[in-house]
C-alpha cells in the first residue's frame, strides 16, 4: 500500500510532475487544483493542463435498476461530445502565438502588431488573417490625418490629381472602345494596351551638348550636378564612390571596391582571372560627314598627322577593320599641345547600288567615325571639333554620344573567357549568324588579348544576357590532344583573321539600332517567361528581344612589356547593366568570378604594366594640369587636418650640408619651381590686393575697344596658372635630339619610367635628382693675394666624391657593420687575439674628430649619402610605390628634358641606347629619389616611354 499511495495524486514531492490528465469526477483531481499556485509558472501550466483535459462521466449514471436509461445515456453522450469539442478548442488557441510575437527581437512588437507591413514577410498572410479575425486596425502613417496645414494641402492636391487621373483615364478608355464608362473585358484590356507604352526616343543634337538621360523620380535629386553610371546602384553597395558633392568628371565613379583588393587584383590582372571595370564615363563623339577629304583634314588637325594613317598602311583603319588609339594635339602659336589619349573607330561603308547613287549627293555616301576620349578632355576636344567643322564644305556635324554609347573594360587572363561566355550571338537561323560573331566564339582558349593581331575590331549583335542567366561555365579543353588541336587552331585563325573581308556596317553606329536595343523587356517579363519554362533551360529570344548591337576592340601595353591585353565592349548605354550582372557572376574554369575594380585599381594595373595613366601622369595636357592642382589643394586639406605634431615641418627639413627646407612646395609636383615659372613679387602682390576689400586708385588708360579687349586678355593669362605652360617630348624626338647637340624646346618634360636598383618605395612628388655635378675648380691666378689666415670652410658645400658614394650604392649590400670611425663591440665567444687585434684595429683607426661635426654634414644618419642639390633636380614622381609585378619599388615620372639630356651627354652616352646595359653612358641613367618630407635619397635608374 505504500507505493501505491505514494503515486496518488496531491501526496508527495513528485504530484506537480504527475503526467497523466487529472480525472474531474475524483475527488484526488479537485485537491490537486486547489493545491496548485493560481499565478505565475504554475498557473500557465495549470491552464494549458485543464484545456488539453476533456471532461467525461462515469457509466453507471445511465443505468436505472439494471436497466438502460435512454435519456440519460444520450444526455451522457451530448455532455462528452460538447467536452470533447470545447478541449479541441481550448487546445488550439491556449498555447498559441500570434504573428507579430514571431517578429525577431530588435523589431518593436507593439508597432508590428498594428502593421501588416512591418512583420517579416513569411508572417505578414497570417498577421492580416489574425487582424481580420478580431478586427485589429491596420494603422498606416500615410494614410494618418495630416497634423500641419502644409500636410493638409498635400493631402487634398494628392487626392484631387488622384480623381483627375481617374477621369482622364476612363474618357480614354472611352474614347478608345467606343462604349460606356463601365468596365468590361474589353475595357480591361485596353487598359493593358494603355498601360504598356515605350520610353521616349531620345533627342540628339547636332554640334551642341546633349542632356543627360532622365533619372527616376526617387533618384532625381541625388544626380542634379552629376551623372550616375548604368551601374551605379550596384557598385554604392559595394565599393567607396566620389563624394556626393565632389563628383569627378561630372561623374559619381566607383574609386575601390570595399574590400581589400590590392593583392587580388594583381594576381586577377595577370596570373589568374579578370578584371573588370565600367567605363562608361569615357566619352564618345560621333563626326559624320560626305567629303572624306573635309573629314581628313579635321582628324588631322586633331593630330593623327602620320603618314601611315593615310596612305596603303593605313587602309584597314579607314576600312573599320581596325582601331586607332594615340594621342590628340592641336596647334596653339606655331606648336602643338597635347589634349589627351583617343580611340578612333571607322564605320564601314555598305555597298551602293547603282540605282542608289542618284539619291547620294555627288555619288558619295556618308562616312561616320566615333571619337572615343577620357572624360577630363572631352570639353576641350567638342569645342576644338565644332570650329574645325564651320571651315570645310560640305559641313559636316559632330554628335554628342556620352549617354548614348557605354564600355566595359575587362583584362586577365580569363577575359576572352568571361566575354565569350556571356555574349551569344543574335540570329534565327544558324546559316544568318554573323561572321563577325562566329570569328569570336572560336576564340575560346585565347588567354592574352595582345596575342591577337595588333588593333583588331569585332563588331556583331548579342541576345539579351538576361535570357541565359545565370551563366554557366564554358566547356573546358581535356585533353593534350585536344588542346594542341585547339592551339593549333587559334593560331590559324590569328594568321588569317578572316575578319577584313566582306564587311557590313555596323549597327552600333545607327541610331534606330541603338534605341530599339535600349527597349529591353522588364526584369518581372522576363522572369514570367522562365516559370514557365522548365527548370535549368534558357530562354530562346522572341520578336520582343531586340539584338544588342556591340564591339570589341582588343588593345596592347605600348610599355613593349609581355602585360595582358585589355578587351573594350561598346554596346548601348541602358544595356550595360545587363552585361555587367552576367560578367560578375560568371564561373571561370580558374575557379572564382570576374573581378570588379575601381579607378584606384585601374592606376595600379596601369602602374604594374609600366604605363602612364591619364590624367594624373600627363601633367603637360590642360587636363593633367587641373588634375594637379587638385590632388595640390587635397594634399594641402589633408595636411591641414593633421595636428602640428603629427604633420611634416617642411620648412625644417634637414637636406644635409647646411640646407634646410624642402625644394619647392610638399605637397606638389613643382615643376614652377623646376623650370623657374613661379609667379614674380608684382604678381603676388596684384593678387594679395585683388583678394582684398578695397584697390588703390591709379591712371586708367583710355576706355576704347581694343584697349580693353587686350587689358582683358592680359588679366586672363595673368590668371592662368604656371603648370599649364608645359610641354612634352616623345620618346622618338627625345632620342633624335640625342643624336645631336640640339637644345630642347623651353619648358619640355619627357615621361620616364623609374625601377629602384636596391631598397626604397617612392611616393608621389617625390623629388627625381640625376648624379651630382662634379664642381669646377677654379685656376688660382698667379697674381692672387694670399690672405693672412685660413678662411673656413663653407658649409653648404657638398662633398666632393658625392657621386663616387652614390655610384657606390648600386653594388652595395645591406649590412649589419658599423659606420666608419665607430668603435665596434667584441664578438661573443673571441679569444685573447682575436680581442688584442680588435684592440690593435680601434688604436691605429683615425681618430674622431673633436669637436663632433653637426649631423647630416658629410652624410645622412652614418652612413647614406646626401641628396644631390636643386641643381641636379631633374623632376618628380606622379606614380609611385611598391611594384608587385617587379617585386622592388617603382615609379612613373616626368622630368626636364633639358636636365636629363645633360645627363646623358656628360656621361658619354650618345644615340638612343645612351645609358642603356653596359655603355660609357650608363651613369646618366642611374638617379637618386627622394620622398618629400625626407631627407634620405635612394639609387634607381631611368628609362623613358
Amino acid at each position: 500500500m505504500g507505493p501505491k499511495a505514494a503515486n496518488v495524486p496531491g501526496n508527495g514531492p513528485d504530484a506537480r510532475k504527475r503526467k497523466d490528465s487529472p480525472n474531474t469526477g475524483g475527488s484526488n483531481g479537485s485537491s490537486w487544483r486547489s493545491q496548485t499556485p493560481t499565478s505565475g509558472r504554475g498557473a500557465k501550466r495549470v491552464k494549458v493542463q485543464d484545456a488539453r483535459s476533456i471532461k467525461s462521466q462515469s457509466a453507471t449514471a445511465a443505468l436505472k435498476d439494471g436497466e438502460l436509461d435512454l435519456q440519460a445515456f444520450l444526455n451522457a453522450q451530448e455532455f462528452q461530445i460538447r467536452a470533447l469539442e470545447e478541449g479541441m478548442r481550448k487546445s488550439k488557441a491556449v498555447n498559441n502565438r500570434r504573428a507579430f510575437q514571431l517578429v525577431p527581437r530588435a523589431m518593436r512588437r507593439r508597432t508590428a502588431s498594428h502593421n501588416v507591413k512591418r512583420v517579416p514577410k513569411r508572417l505578414r498572410k497570417r498577421a492580416m488573417k489574425e487582424q481580420m479575425e478580431d478586427n485589429t486596425p491596420t494603422i498606416e502613417a500615410r494614410r494618418r490625418r495630416p497634423r500641419t496645414t502644409r500636410a493638409r494641402i498635400r493631402a487634398e492636391t494628392a487626392k484631387k490629381l488622384g480623381i483627375l487621373a481617374e477621369k482622364k483615364r476612363k474618357r480614354k478608355l472611352k474614347a478608345a472602345g467606343g462604349k460606356d464608362s463601365a468596365l468590361n473585358e474589353g475595357e480591361k484590356s485596353a487598359m493593358k494596351q494603355l498601360i504598356e507604352t515605350r520610353p521616349a526616343k531620345p533627342k540628339i543634337r547636332r554640334n551642341e551638348l546633349n542632356e543627360p538621360p532622365r533619372p527616376k523620380a526617387k533618384f532625381r535629386k541625388r544626380q542634379v550636378e552629376k551623372t550616375w553610371l548604368p551601374t551605379h546602384l550596384w557598385h554604392a553597395k559595394r565599393s567607396r564612390m566620389t563624394e556626393p558633392k565632389e563628383p569627378l568628371w561630372r561623374f559619381a565613379i566607383p574609386l575601390t571596391p570595399a574590400e581589400k583588393v590590392y593583392r587580388p587584383t594583381h594576381r586577377a590582372a595577370g596570373e589568374r582571372g579578370a578584371v573588370m571595370w565600367d567605363m562608361s564615363y569615357m566619352s564618345t563623339i560621333g563626326l559624320y560627314g560626305h567629303s572624306p577629304p573635309g573629314i581628313e583634314r579635321i582628324l588631322k588637325a586633331i593630330g593623327l598627322t602620320h603618314e601611315s594613317l593615310w596612305d596603303h598602311r593605313g587602309q584597314k583603319w579607314r576600312d573599320g577593320c581596325r582601331k586607332w588609339s594615340g594621342m590628340l594635339s592641336r596647334e596653339i602659336q606655331g606648336s602643338r599641345r597635347d589634349i589627351g589619349p583617343a580611340t578612333v573607330l571607322w564605320n564601314p561603308t555598305k555597298i551602293v547600288e547603282p540605282a542608289q547613287c542618284e539619291t547620294e549627293p555627288s555619288g558619295i555616301v556618308q562616312r561616320q567615325l566615333y571619337i572615343r576620349v577620357h572624360p577630363a578632355c572631352f570639353l576641350e576636344l567638342f569645342d576644338l571639333l565644332t570650329k574645325l567643322i564651320k571651315r570645310e564644305t560640305p559641313r559636316p556635324y559632330i554628335e554628342d554620344l556620352r549617354f548614348q554609347i557605354g564600355s566595359i573594360e575587362i583584362t586577365g587572363p580569363a577575359s576572352t573567357e568571361a566575354l565569350i561566355g556571356v555574349l551569344h550571338p543574335y540570329y534565327a537561323k544558324e546559316e544568318l549568324k554573323e561572321a563577325h560573331a562566329s570569328l569570336f566564339q572560336s576564340l575560346n582558349g585565347v588567354t592574352n588579348p595582345s596575342a591577337l593581331p595588333a588593333d583588331v575590331l569585332l563588331a556583331f549583335s548579342a541576345q539579351d544576357p538576361r535570357l541565359r542567366y545565370p551563366p554557366r561555365r564554358l566547356e573546358s579543353l581535356d585533353g593534350t590532344e585536344t588542346d594542341s588541336t585547339n592551339s593549333s587552331s587559334i593560331s590559324q585563325i590569328i594568321a588569317k583573321w578572316p575578319a577584313d573581308a566582306g564587311l557590313k556596317p555596323f549597327d552600333i553606329f545607327d541610331r534606330n539600332a541603338r534605341f530599339k536595343a535600349s527597349c529591353l523587356p522588364s526584369q518581372k517579363a522576363i522572369d514570367r517567361r522562365k516559370a514557365a519554362n522548365p527548370p535549368g533551360e534558357y530562354l530562346k529570344p522572341t520578336a520582343a528581344d531586340p539584338p544588342i548591337p556591340v564591339i570589341l576592340f582588343a588593345s596592347r601595353s605600348p610599355s613593349g612589356r609581355q602585360a595582358q591585353g585589355t578587351w573594350t565592349l561598346l554596346a548601348p548605354w541602358r544595356c550595360i547593366l545587363p552585361i555587367w550582372h552576367n560578367l560578375v557572376h560568371f564561373p571561370l574554369l580558374s575557379g572564382g568570378n570576374p573581378r570588379f575594380g575601381g579607378l584606384m585599381e585601374l592606376q595600379q594595373v596601369a602602374f604594374e604594366q609600366g604605363r602612364p595613366w591619364f590624367p594624373g601622369d600627363f601633367p603637360w595636357t590642360n587636363a593633367g594640369a587641373e588634375w594637379e592642382l587638385e590632388q595640390r589643394e587635397r594634399r594641402r586639406r589633408l595636411w591641414e587636418r593633421r595636428p602640428k605634431s603629427k604633420r611634416v615641418a617642411w620648412e625644417s627639413l634637414d637636406l644635409g650640408a647646411g640646407r634646410k627646407g624642402e625644394i619647392g612646395s610638399g605637397f606638389a609636383c613643382d615643376y614652377e619651381r623646376l623650370f623657374g615659372l613661379a609667379v614674380s613679387q608684382d604678381e603676388q602682390e596684384d593678387s594679395q590686393k585683388t583678394m582684398g576689400s578695397e584697390e588703390m586708385d591709379v591712371d586708367k588708360p583710355e576706355e576704347t575697344a581694343e584697349g580693353q579687349k587686350s587689358a582683358d586678355v592680359a588679366k586672363k593669362q595673368k590668371r592662368i596658372p604656371p603648370v599649364y605652360q608645359l610641354q612634352h617630348l616623345s620618346k622618338a624626338f627625345f632620342n633624335t635630339l640625342l643624336a645631336n647637340t640640339d637644345s630642347p624646346p623651353p619648358n619640355s618634360l619627357i615621361t620616364v619610367r623609374i625601377t629602384y636598383l636596391g631598397r626604397g618605395v617612392p611616393s608621389p612628388c617625390a623629388r627625381i635628382y640625376r648624379l651630382p655635378t662634379p664642381t669646377i675648380t677654379a685656376v688660382p691666378s698667379t697674381q692672387a693675394e694670399v690672405p693672412a689666415t685660413e678662411p673656413p670652410p663653407d658649409p653648404n658645400t657638398l662633398p666632393p666624391n658625392l657621386k663616387d658614394q652614390w655610384l657606390a650604392q648600386i653594388h652595395r649590400k645591406p649590412s649589419s657593420s658599423s659606420a666608419p670611425g665607430q668603435l665596434r663591440r667584441f664578438p661573443p665567444g673571441a679569444d685573447a687575439a682575436a680581442r688584442k687585434r680588435l684592440l690593435a684595429e680601434s688604436l691605429m683607426a683615425a681618430q674622431l674628430p673633436y669637436p663632433p661635426p653637426p649631423p647630416n654634414q658629410a652624410d645622412v644618419g652614418g652612413g647614406h649619402p646626401l641628396v644631390p642639390g636643386e641643381a641636379d633636380l631633374l623632376g618628380f614622381v606622379t606614380t609611385g610605390t611598391f611594384s608587385l609585378a617587379e617585386g622592388k619599388g617603382s615609379a612613373v615620372g616626368c622630368v626636364s628634358a633639358e636636365r636629363a639630356l645633360e645627363a646623358l651627354r656628360r656621361a658619354g652616352g650618345a644615340g638612343p641606347t645612351a645609358g642603356v646595359g653596359g655603355g660609357s653612358g650608363r651613369e646618366g641613367r642611374i638617379c637618386v629619389v627622394r620622398n618629400a618630407g625626407e631627407n634620405v635619397g635612394w639609387v634607381a635608374r631611368w628609362e623613358v616611354i
